[in-house]
């Protein structure tokens, strides 16, 4: 079932708001492995910042990214960047084995179709070439996501529409992985609690967006209000500080 609002980024609310995504998107560069020369696609490639560390490491890099705002922000870091759906790379102009890697942070779980994803990873990649990722897995944001369907379900609202996440088992995505034509070398999901700049409210605007996007403003800061106090308890500290409950899914595959 799609989602009902497509989530919307802003370049400058994500860098001031998230700088811990990236930052902590680092290690996935590390289990890439990428060599001078590779071609490499950063699949969801936000406004450039790890395309640009790839490009550090020699590679030649190509960003691809949904959001046309991350897409401009990109190609002024001077990425090679441009738009494109992940669940149809077909329609990107790349031709099929064209990169030697395909890089991804913190981009799957806001795609609820994984199959096709795969699919056009594995036809863009040469055969030994490798899939890295890092994206929120099992259990991920289990508290706020638990507030908000709780919230909605009081108004009468499905929440089941308007969840815009796909946070997968291990096994799960293994097995979707090997029946599209990988081999599996790497799967870890583990807790990494994050804290994060400013608050749980503040989070929400932004990670939220797709929840939020069609309701009335009382109504939205009613809901970001009742989600901030359900979810205190677990996540805010005495003094302020919050720390939401992240868990993330760190994958390596090589096409066969």
């Amino acid at each position: 079932m799609a989602a009902h609002n497509e989530q919307r980024w802003q370049p400058e609310q994500y860098r001031r708001c998230a700088p811990y995504v990236p930052e902590l998107g680092r290690g996935v560069i590390d289990l890439l492995d990428p060599r001078p020369g590779d071609r490499i696609l950063d699949l969801g490639c936000g406004d450039g910042e790890l395309s640009m560390a790839l490009a550090a490491h020699g590679c030649t890099v190509v960003g691809v990214d949904r959001s046309e705002a991350f897409v401009a922000a990109a190609r002024q870091r001077g990425v090679n960047a441009r738009v494109a759906d992940a669940r149809r790379l077909a329609d990107a102009g790349f031709a099929a084995g064209s990169f030697d890697g395909v890089f991804s942070n913190a981009v799957l779980h806001w795609i609820r179709e994984p199959a096709p994803v795969i699919a056009g990873v594995r036809r863009l990649l040469r055969t030994g070439g490798c899939f890295a990722a890092e994206f929120g897995g099992a259990g991920n944001i289990a508290t706020v996501r638990g507030a908000l369907h709780a919230a909605f379900e009081r108004r009468g609202l499905d929440p089941a529409v308007r969840d815009p996440w796909y946070f997968p088992t291990p096994q799960a995505y293994r097995a979707l992985l090997e029946s599209g034509g990988f081999t599996v070398t790497g799967m870890t999901l583990f807790d990494r609690p994050t804290p994060i700049p400013g608050t749980l409210a503040e989070w929400l605007q932004l990670f939220g967006a797709a929840w939020l996007a069609d309701l009335d403003r009382a109504t939205r800061t009613a809901i970001v209000a009742e989600v901030s106090a359900a979810a205190a308890p677990r996540l805010r500290a005495a003094g302020g500080a919050w720390t939401v409950d992240y868990v993330r899914l760190r994958v390596r595959a090589v096409a066969g």
